[in-house]
């Protein structure tokens, strides 16, 4: 616990900066969450962090009182406009979130499945041949731009230009550093524009393509989404669409590389894959800076949360929160219900929670099927604040003959 006060004499209760190994911040949420857990800390211009399941919640189903319109992320984003859904609160936000919705359904993206799982198989030829490899960078993160490009009808080189100047974004907002922000955003908008530009051109199903979704809907006689908006959703989309996946694929392949009994158990039954998903996504929510700002003083938690101040929803301490989950750090396939909170809660829950089982699934169960086992193979190296999970995750792959 740090000592230096801001303007109103509290003190820091924790440090979010301080360096991480995969396994560090668990114990440190946890030891917040049984001593201080709604801390403050200095770190990023202020912010509170909500720690605990039910306070999560409570942050996350009540905008009136939580705003995602002001800063909806920690640290606070400069912008030159908002950008739907996410800077948005209900019911406006609704606006945005049905076209989104409409080709983001379970039943629309599961035809994608097949392509996922091609593209797994491809991707894990090399590290199979080679006995392993840097799987975050190897596999992960062009398996994500992957997937992104197979859903939005994208080009996968450009799709990992987005994925670059995204972490670079991601980079800068850590170091508060406004012109590195506003540079990679500007680079991110004009991408935006390219594709909505190209949909307009080329229109295609709105029940399976996002962008000519959200052009349909800027048609829209009784709620039209304006153009800029548009473009807007896409830029907004194209960051998230990306780095959540190759976030949580990274944490879920190192836990399966740690527990070979959980690996066997897998392959002889792969029917018990999408409860494992479940439990991987407990465990390791890719998260943790969504922000609300509080439009009154409140209580959250036992502190008094002032009208203006930032409050992060930690999702990776939550979804093991002693309170709510039993045995909350044992990946348990036995566990209902699981009522986790990967995907967020409330009105702002991630349109994009179908696609993402999805991908995860598809991943995971070619990681199985092409091995006999597989081993950690060095240090893991994490994202910074933004991203949670590994940038870096050497493993050792024993394939199957």
């Amino acid at each position: 616990m740090t000592t230096t006060a801001d303007g109103l004499g509290r003190a820091s209760d924790w440090d979010p900066t301080a360096p991480e190994t995969f396994d560090s911040s668990h114990e440190v949420y946890a030891e917040l969450r049984r001593r201080c857990p709604v801390p403050w800390s200095d770190a990023f211009g202020g912010f509170w962090a909500a720690t605990r399941y039910s306070d999560v919640v409570r942050v996350a189903r009540d905008s009136e009182t939580f705003s995602t319109a002001v800063q909806n992320v920690v640290p606070h984003v400069p912008r030159a406009q908002r950008r739907p859904p996410l800077h948005f609160d209900p019911p406006e936000h609704g606006i945005y979130r049905a076209p989104m919705d409409r080709v983001l359904r379970r039943g629309v993206v599961r035809r994608l499945e097949p392509a996922f799982a091609e593209a797994a198989r491809e991707l894990l030829g090399p590290l199979l041949a080679r006995g392993g490899g840097d799987y975050s960078r190897d596999f992960a993160l062009p398996y994500a731009a992957q997937c992104f490009a197979l859903f939005l009808g994208l080009p996968v080189g450009q799709v990992l230009e987005i994925r670059r100047i995204g972490v670079a974004y991601s980079f800068a907002i850590q170091e508060m550093d406004r012109a590195g922000v506003m540079a990679a955003s500007e680079e991110l908008y004009a991408i935006a524009r390219a594709i909505v530009e190209d949909r307009r051109a080329d229109p295609r199903d709105p029940d399976e393509d996002l962008v000519t979704s959200l052009l349909r809907a800027s048609g829209d006689p009784e709620r039209p989404i304006p153009h800029d908006m548009v473009v807007a959703t896409v830029r907004q989309t194209i960051v998230a669409g990306i780095g959540a996946p190759h976030a949580v694929l990274g944490s879920a392949a190192v836990h399966l590389s740690r527990d070979p009994g959980l690996q066997d158990r897998l392959r002889a039954d792969p029917g018990l894959l999408p409860a494992t998903v479940e439990e991987l996504l407990r465990l390791y929510a890719p998260y943790r800076v969504f922000a609300r700002t509080a439009t009154r003083d409140v209580e959250l938690g036992g502190r008094t949360v002032r009208a203006g101040e930032a409050i992060a929803m930690i999702f990776p301490s939550a979804n093991r929160d002693e309170a709510v989950f039993d045995d909350a750090d044992r990946l348990d396939l036995e566990r209902r219900p699981n009522r986790h909170l990967a995907f967020g809660r409330g009105a702002h829950r991630c349109p994009g929670a179908a696609m993402a089982r999805l991908e995860m699934t598809a991943a995971l169960g070619e990681l199985l099927a092409g091995t006999t086992r597989v081993e950690p193979d060095g240090e893991v190296e994490m994202f910074n604040w933004l991203e949670f999970g590994p940038r870096s995750a050497p493993l050792r792959l024993v394939p199957r003959r």
